[in-house]
């Protein structure tokens, strides 16, 4: 995992190098299709339904995260992009009946394959709507007092929906959006947050 983060950041440093040379003689079109390289970031609140000893209560906090994107501009509006997204760790308590306060603390990742589709006749400024499939992988933690504590990791089904505005600058482009994530673990977990993000197209 370390070795793949490292990768994935080197040709992130690299991006802004390559974008530069956009339109200067050489093209990295393919098949009239304009790659891009994105990096968003954010913060967001999560809602995690947990179930323990026969009680369902909402685990929830605020939290931040960061995405990696690499995909393709199809057409002047749509693109399709594989997304990377961490997230930093959710942590909340509540009382679960005969043993008390359980601390629940939840890490996730998820992998997507998004699509967007951007409308209006403006060249600049233009709204869009995303959606998006994927995998979660997360890791939840229960700790009880005096039982101890308990982690599970699962790889589960996740989706995603976004509502933003793009600014196209033909070289880069800035999106902002508003986002809702869902992961299909314990009763189900809800993301909703907000990002912002640069796009370099080559």
């Amino acid at each position: 995992m370390k070795k793949l983060a490292i990768s994935t950041l080197a040709v992130l440093i690299a991006c802004p190098a390559f974008a530069s040379n956009y339109g200067s003689g050489s093209s990295w079109q393919l098949f009239g299709l304009e790659p891009y390289i994105g990096l968003r970031g954010g913060a967001s609140y999560t809602n995690l339904n947990y179930n323990y000893n026969g009680h369902k209560e909402t685990m929830s906090d605020m939290i931040f995260q960061g995405r990696a994107a690499l995909g393709l501009e199809v057409c002047d509006t749509v693109r399709s992009e594989i997304e990377w997204s961490i997230y930093s760790k959710a942590k909340d308590s509540a009382n679960f009946g005969t043993v008390g306060d359980v601390n629940v603390d939840t890490k996730m990742q998820t992998l997507l394959w998004n699509t967007y589709w951007e409308f209006g006749g403006y060249q600049v400024v233009r709204p869009f709507i995303g959606l998006g499939a994927g995998v979660a992988f997360t890791d939840v933690k229960r700790d009880v007092p005096v039982i101890g504590d308990h982690s599970e990791s699962k790889t589960r089904f996740s989706a995603m929906g976004a509502l933003g505005v793009t600014f196209d600058m033909e070289r880069f482009a800035v999106d902002i959006a508003a986002r809702y994530n869902y992961v299909d673990i314990q009763s189900g977990l809800h993301n909703f947050g907000g990002d912002i993000g640069i796009r370099f197209i080559f």
